[in-house]
């Protein structure tokens, strides 16, 4: 009886969506680009840790490839080391990764919150694997030229991609994390660079932060380059940055539904 008077009096009551479907909508949810920017600096952190630490141990850079083109193009003319060999398996790594976190960002709706959190998670995890095999073999630097050196390479310039893509992605082009010359030349080319009003310049005020986080990154790198833990010290920190980043965009404000019309 209760039921037939519930029925014809509208009482029924809306049952609460479940805790997965929760989760699952809010990772179904368009991050809000707003103050994106501040995860794209920071990832200047970890460019300038990796690659310092990695020209100090194995010669080559696996973020910034202008030098590794240089390193690349010296060998092809001639040279006694085997630079030339890890600037390039580098830059095929980082061109790969380009092609691949691009294709991801393409065919996934590229600021939904589960891409973005998904494509640092593999960074994330080819960091991981290269701290493993370093972790576990522990290359010396006088070794002769191995899977040990040329596997991590590869998988780290293939990682460090991924933040140039994001850059793309959030419409902030100038924070590449993997260019510093272009970032100089807009900063210092600026017609308000020497005039207070470029505090007020938001674009500047980036570039500030990129290249002071990138020395940031380069100190730290050194620093575990010259001590005992050397690669492995480096390679474990940057995953746990990057790491640190995937749970930042699970919790960033998404995009509201006025916003998403």
């Amino acid at each position: 009886m209760s039921l037939e008077t519930d029925a014809l009096l509208g009482n029924h009551t809306r049952s609460k969506p479940s805790r997965l479907s929760l989760i699952s909508k809010h990772l179904r949810s368009d991050l809000d680009p707003t103050y994106g920017d501040l995860v794209l600096i920071f990832c200047y952190v970890i460019t300038g840790l990796l690659d310092s630490s990695a020209v100090l141990i194995w010669g080559s850079f696996v973020s910034m490839q202008t030098g590794n083109t240089v390193y690349f193009g010296l060998g092809l003319v001639g040279t006694e080391d085997d630079r030339w060999i890890k600037s390039g398996v580098s830059i095929a790594g980082f061109c790969l990764g380009s092609l691949c976190f691009a294709t991801f960002h393409r065919v996934f709706p590229a600021r939904r919150r589960w891409v973005l959190c998904a494509s640092f998670l593999a960074q994330t995890l080819c960091v991981c694997l290269a701290a493993l095999i370093v972790t576990i073999y522990r290359p010396s630097r006088g070794e002769p030229l191995s899977w040990l050196v040329l596997v991590p390479v590869a998988l780290v310039a293939f990682q460090s991609s991924g933040q140039a893509v994001t850059s793309r992605v959030l419409n902030f082009g100038g924070l590449t994390s993997v260019v510093l010359t272009s970032t100089y030349c807009d900063l210092f080319s600026h017609p308000d660079f020497l005039s207070r009003k470029v505090v007020g310049h938001a674009e500047e005020m980036r570039r500030i932060g990129a290249v002071l986080c990138l020395l940031l990154g380069v100190v730290l790198g050194g620093l575990w380059a010259h001590s005992s833990v050397g690669m492995m010290g480096a390679l474990w920190t940057a995953a746990g940055l990057k790491l640190l980043i995937v749970g930042t965009w699970l919790a960033w404000n998404g995009k509201s539904e006025d916003d998403t019309e």
